[in-house]
């Protein structure tokens, strides 16, 4: 007994290793796209209330086509490390080529959708009038941008498929420093405003892409030469994950224009303060992000030895450090919140506002973090449904009732409260509702039961 406790640590020390290696250089490169977003919104903050608005009534539209591109990237790594794993590298490289084209054709289509219905999507956001030129101005550079993100997060996809982190970890840190350098170029020095952060992007992107796809080919990641390969079933096995999982992250950007809207009723100042708060959100879990990306590969290659007990062992051990580094970053936001809203914004109502938001959402977001790896997880163990089914309930069973009975009973802190226990009850449904597919595939996976299918 003594040697089988001996071997279990061994194993979960050698499993804690693994998953270090993997996440900390997309910690850094996560790390450094907050970094920069926030920084973003910190310099468009000093340009007024009304830029940010503006900025506030792009995210969860922005959202969407985050969607659409880690939909594709989750479709990548499964598929491509799956195949790896059986040894078809000439495969898995003409799959990647297969990625980038079908994703870069995606995003292009959706961005003229969103450009030419603007005005719909403005009016289903409640935007005010006053806000809608400086859209109109913004979004012809914005959409560029993130056009050319999405291609670069292609290129991400394809690495970390391959088993390379250290590569986009490095891309990511190397996109964003230049971003933050641009940005006071365009938006003060060269006076183009709101205009100028979307510009900073585009040329920082630019260079990413640049840089990025070169050592992609050059590294037999991808391939344009499809001779040998069945497209349309590729195409096929491809939307068999891209489909539920692009719905899946779609979920989020959906919610998000519904409390935007629920939020516009406060007035701009709120939504500047939600969209504040939004990025600090994100900044605050980009260890959860950081995860999400870096331990599907490590599930598929066990789910591909058929290795049920280091599965879940992993995901027990990243479930118990989130709950524990999210509580230590909710206790700093928390005293942060004195001084830091004034600092990301110069109007004194917003900042005032982001404070509240500081004190009530962010010990919420260990069970989002966790309900965020059970959806990703979900995906790379073959379950894109469930991870589906865990979205949907998280945002339209805990987090928008919630929001709305909060904003109904206690006005704008009331929705900041509500967003709290949706967050909580997000990540107690997900942890349940991952188990009972879990134990599905465990049972699928068991000598017994591969025995009987043979």
């Amino acid at each position: 007994m003594p040697q089988s406790n001996a071997t279990d640590s061994t194993h979960t020390g050698s499993l804690s290793r693994q998953l270090f290696s993997m996440t900390w250089p997309m910690m850094f490169g996560v790390l450094s796209l907050m970094s920069f977003q926030l920084v973003d919104s910190a310099f468009i903050g000093q340009l007024g209330v009304l830029p940010l608005a503006a900025q506030g009534f792009t995210l969860p539209i922005q959202m969407i086509i985050i969607g659409l591109q880690v939909g594709l990237g989750i479709a990548t790594t499964a598929v491509i490390s799956r195949v790896l794993g059986s040894g078809d590298e000439q495969r898995a490289k003409q799959l990647g080529g297969l990625v980038v084209l079908t994703g870069a054709l995606i995003v292009a289509v959706v961005g003229i959708a969103l450009w030419l219905l603007r005005g719909p999507i403005l009016s289903l956001l409640s935007a005010p009038d006053n806000v809608r030129p400086l859209i109109d101005a913004y979004w012809p550079y914005w959409l560029c941008s993130a056009w050319l993100g999405a291609m670069v997060y292609f290129a991400y996809s394809l690495c970390r498929a391959n088993g390379n982190t250290v590569l986009p970890g490095i891309m990511m840190v190397v996109t964003s420093v230049l971003n933050m350098m641009l940005d006071p170029l365009f938006i003060f020095t060269l006076d183009l405003g709101l205009a100028g952060a979307a510009i900073a992007t585009i040329v920082a992107f630019a260079i990413g892409m640049l840089a990025m796809f070169p050592v992609v080919i050059k590294r037999h990641w991808m391939s344009l030469d499809w001779q040998g390969l069945q497209v349309m079933a590729s195409i096929k096995e491809l939307l068999n994950i891209m489909a539920p999982a692009m719905l899946s992250q779609l979920m989020p950007p959906l919610a998000s224009m519904l409390a935007t809207k629920l939020v516009a009723g406060f007035g701009a100042a709120a939504v500047a303060a939600w969209a504040l708060g939004s990025r600090l959100e994100f900044f605050s879990i980009v260890v959860v992000l950081a995860l999400t990306m870096s331990m599907p590969p490590m599930v598929g290659r066990c789910l591909g030895r058929k290795d049920m007990a280091s599965i879940t062992a992993l995901i027990r051990l990243a479930v118990k450090f989130i709950m524990v580094w999210q509580f230590a970053i909710a206790a700093i936001l928390l005293m942060l919140s004195v001084w830091l809203p004034s600092v990301l914004s110069s109007d004194p109502s917003v900042s005032q506002l982001l404070s509240l938001h500081l004190r009530w959402v962010p010990v919420s977001l260990g069970p989002l973090g966790v309900c965020m790896l059970m959806v990703s997880v979900s995906n790379a163990l073959g379950m894109p449904m469930r991870a589906l089914v865990i979205s949907c309930l998280r945002l339209f069973a805990c987090f928008l009732p919630l929001i709305w009975l909060g904003a109904h009973f206690g006005g704008i802190k009331g929705l900041f409260i509500g967003s709290m226990f949706g967050n909580l009850a997000a990540g107690l449904m997900a942890w349940l509702c991952f188990q009972q597919g879990m134990h599905k595939v465990v049972a699928k996976f068991t000598p017994a039961t591969m025995a009987e299918q043979n």
